[in-house]
């Protein structure tokens, strides 16, 4: 077999989540970070809570809309250099 194929396992890895709460388990990273967790979850607390839920597609939506607003208004400014010449 071919050595060094495999990614290095960390058998401690820690696992660290918006909440506070920390998880040790093995990985291939050392360290991740996570925004949800079991311990902060709606499903498994029973508690409701608000969870950002702005999908990248809504993301991506917004970031469109604020460049073409931008384009908008450097379009309007060369036109006014150009009419002031």
């Amino acid at each position: 077999m071919k050595k060094d194929v495999h990614p290095k396992y960390y058998e401690k890895a820690v696992i660290k989540c918006v909440c506070g709460n920390e998880i040790i388990a093995g990985s291939a990273k050392e360290k991740m970070g996570v925004e949800i967790c079991s311990a902060c979850h709606p499903f498994f607390t029973g508690k409701e809570k608000l969870i950002d839920t702005a999908g990248r597609v809504e993301k991506f939506k917004s970031r469109r809309e604020k460049s073409e607003s931008v384009k908008k208004t450097r379009s309007v400014k060369k036109q006014r250099a150009k009419k002031k010449k």
